[in-house]
């Protein structure tokens, strides 16, 4: 299947006094790489968070999932003063003042706004109240998020389409050129033997000949790329139309598509086959960079 790991989306919903917001983005990686960004109050659920984004579907990337949560309505909520933390903080704030001769402005509004003086905690029963609201507006994002990564996957998938259809275009001038290029070697070849026996007094074997001109001339054929390519190319739609990420698998296929192309341009004869095995890896090199945003 092919899915893009570049997307982001973004859900808002109002949950059981709770105004909870969910923002998901991603970018390409080579592993699965998930961080959960959520205030301390409901930090217990990032792992949670994390393994149901997994098992809906993401396998790579890197993803950054955001959740804010604010009560509209007083749920038992229990804040605290985190003393010790809060009299270091003061003391930095005043060295900060000192040191560097500041205006004095601070004051308890200016403290406060450091949330982490503060322990914030709630009655343990909410614990799962909770992760149903919060997942509530995380199906929506997710939903949406997923949606986003299948539908540029499926524009990457049809520009790479384009691309193949262009290097099997090459291919098909490269192998009339082949054609041609083997025949006229193979008669240059002939004739050079034949004069260079004739010129040096020695007996023409016919056959022996063929059979040497034959040898050299299967050294510059190019069937056998062609035939692997091709294969390389019934693959590829075989991987995109299975049910699972694709983009590892894709990656070394390219590798192998490039590696008959080499092959191909070590056999060149002629300029216009140099040519297009130019544009060829230039097709290849097109297609590596845009797999490596496919999941």
């Amino acid at each position: 299947m092919f899915k893009s790991m570049t997307a982001f989306a973004r859900a808002r919903k109002t949950v059981a006094g709770k105004d909870i917001t969910v923002e998901i983005k991603s970018v390409n990686n080579r592993y699965l790489d998930a961080n959960v960004k959520i205030s301390r109050l409901y930090s217990f659920l990032e792992d949670k968070i994390k393994q149901y984004v997994q098992a809906n579907g993401i396998s790579r990337g890197k993803v950054e999932i955001y959740v804010n949560v604010d009560l509209l309505e007083q749920q038992g909520v229990e804040i605290n003063l985190d003393t010790a933390y809060a009299q270091s903080y003061i003391n930095a704030l005043y060295k900060l003042r000192d040191t560097f001769d500041l205006h004095d402005d601070i004051t308890v509004c200016k403290i406060a706004s450091n949330r982490e003086i503060f322990n914030v905690k709630k009655p343990e029963d909410d614990l799962e109240g909770d992760w149903n609201d919060i997942k509530e507006v995380l199906d929506i994002a997710l939903a949406d998020f997923l949606e986003r990564r299948r539908t540029e996957g499926e524009n990457l998938l049809r520009n790479i389409r384009e691309k193949i259809e262009n290097i099997k275009g090459y291919l098909a001038q490269i192998s009339e050129n082949s054609d041609k290029d083997t025949h006229e070697y193979a008669s240059k070849l002939e004739e050079r033997i034949k004069k260079f026996l004739s010129d040096n007094t020695i007996e023409i074997d016919e056959q022996r000949i063929l059979t040497e001109v034959a040898i050299f001339a299967d050294r510059i054929a190019i069937d056998e790329e062609l035939v692997r390519l091709d294969s390389h190319f019934g693959a590829f739609e075989e991987i995109v139309e299975a049910n699972e990420p694709a983009g590892r698998k894709l990656d070394f296929l390219l590798q192998e598509m490039n590696r008959e192309t080499n092959t191909i341009g070590s056999k060149a004869s002629n300029s216009s086959t140099a040519h297009l095995v130019v544009n060829i890896k230039n097709e290849l090199e097109k297609i590596r960079e845009q797999i490596q945003n496919i999941e």
